[in-house]
């Protein structure tokens, strides 16, 4: 049975996330065809634009948006709205698939004597994309955990300096952090993120 699509307004922002963890579900059903064809419109030119700052190449960028899709196909079971959204998983295939084409030994440019390099991986989309899972992360925490930690990482903010803005004793705040940290590992970890 085909989900329909709905019309997603900036009224409801967990709403288009809804409706892509819908379109993943289908996938996973096997009304694949509708569903894989709406995200491909939403996502394949970001996939290519990865694609294309990871390989310099835009044919090898073309495969990472085929085989990114390929994948989501064949792992859309596997997919969990509660550990992130359709967005990041997205890109976290674009990654690794980039990641495989670059391994390819057909994917390496031929040059005549000269050493080509590889274009470098680290950039302002991988960043964004590293970012967004990160961010995703966080928002899974308590609200404690994650309060300490955004003071401590994003202010810059001592712990003594925490438990005095939060009005807490300095062992709670850093019982919080202790905790909030080995939690983030775990949020990170079932992203496939390594740190």
């Amino acid at each position: 049975m085909t989900v329909p699509l709905t019309v997603v307004s900036d009224d409801d922002p967990g709403r288009l996330a809804r409706e892509e963890a819908r379109l993943v579900a289908q996938i996973a059903a096997g009304d694949h065809e509708p569903a894989v064809a709406e995200l491909y419109r939403r996502y394949a030119g970001r996939l290519y634009g990865l694609g294309l700052r990871l390989l310099g190449d835009a044919g090898l960028a073309e495969d990472v948006v085929q085989e990114s899709f390929v994948r989501l196909w064949r792992t859309a079971g596997r997919f969990d709205p509660s550990r992130g959204s359709v967005g990041a998983y997205m890109f976290v295939i674009g990654r690794s698939v980039a990641a495989d084409v670059r391994k390819r030994p057909s994917s390496r440019v031929l040059a005549s004597g000269a050493e080509v390099p590889e274009p470098v991986a680290e950039d302002g989309l991988d960043q964004l994309t590293d970012a967004l899972v990160v961010r995703e992360a966080l928002d899974s925490l308590s609200e404690a955990h994650r309060q300490v930690l955004v003071l401590a990482y994003q202010g810059g903010l001592t712990q003594s300096q925490i438990a005095q803005r939060l009005d807490l004793p300095l062992g709670t705040v850093k019982t919080r952090m202790f905790h909030g940290l080995r939690a983030m590992r775990a949020a990170l970890a079932e992203r496939d993120f390594s740190v």
